[in-house]
């Protein structure tokens, strides 16, 4: 097995995951994380090893994920929804749109948020990393993760509080 084949083996299901969450769409996830595994493949030799593989990788992820929004325009409307999609876990339309108003808000807050606690949210919420691998990124400890998680996530509870009171 060569080098490569074992880092994709290693961190598919973390890349996979993290733009899951960021897509919320299981077949652009699949689509991200391949052209990902590509793009790493090209370029691994220029990889420095000045931050953790895992971080790189979903790095070339995330740009690719935002390159695809950019190229496709996306703006999910209703209309474009499949219908099965709008019923399913007994949800009505409205509450299906106030989810996904209250979740494209999540992410401009995100936006919005300095680092390291954007990036540490991202990672505990997108990749489900534990506080210790989060830690371990970061050259810190688990209770840094920990803590930095936590303020990143009352920013985003603040945000939400001013969101629910322009509504």
């Amino acid at each position: 097995m060569t080098e490569f084949e074992q880092v994709y083996r290693t961190y598919l299901n973390d890349v996979f995951l993290y733009i899951r969450r960021l897509s919320g769409d299981e077949q652009t996830a699949e689509e991200i994380t391949a052209e990902t595994f590509f793009k790493a493949m090209r370029s691994i030799k220029h990889f420095r090893g000045e931050c953790d593989i895992r971080v790189w990788l979903c790095q070339i992820a995330k740009n690719s994920y935002l390159t695809h929004l950019k190229e496709t325009g996306r703006t999910d409307s209703i209309e474009d929804t499949p219908a099965e999609k709008l019923s399913d876990n007994g949800n009505s339309v409205e509450d299906k749109v106030i989810q996904k108003d209250v979740a494209m808000h999540i992410r401009q807050l995100l936006h919005g948020i300095k680092e390291p606690y954007r990036e540490v949210f991202m990672w505990r919420v997108y990749a489900e990393l534990s506080f210790k691998q989060i830690g371990r990124i970061f050259g810190k400890s688990e209770n840094w993760a920990c803590v930095t998680y936590h303020r990143a996530r009352n920013m985003i509870r603040q945000g939400l509080g001013d969101f629910d009171n322009e509504k």
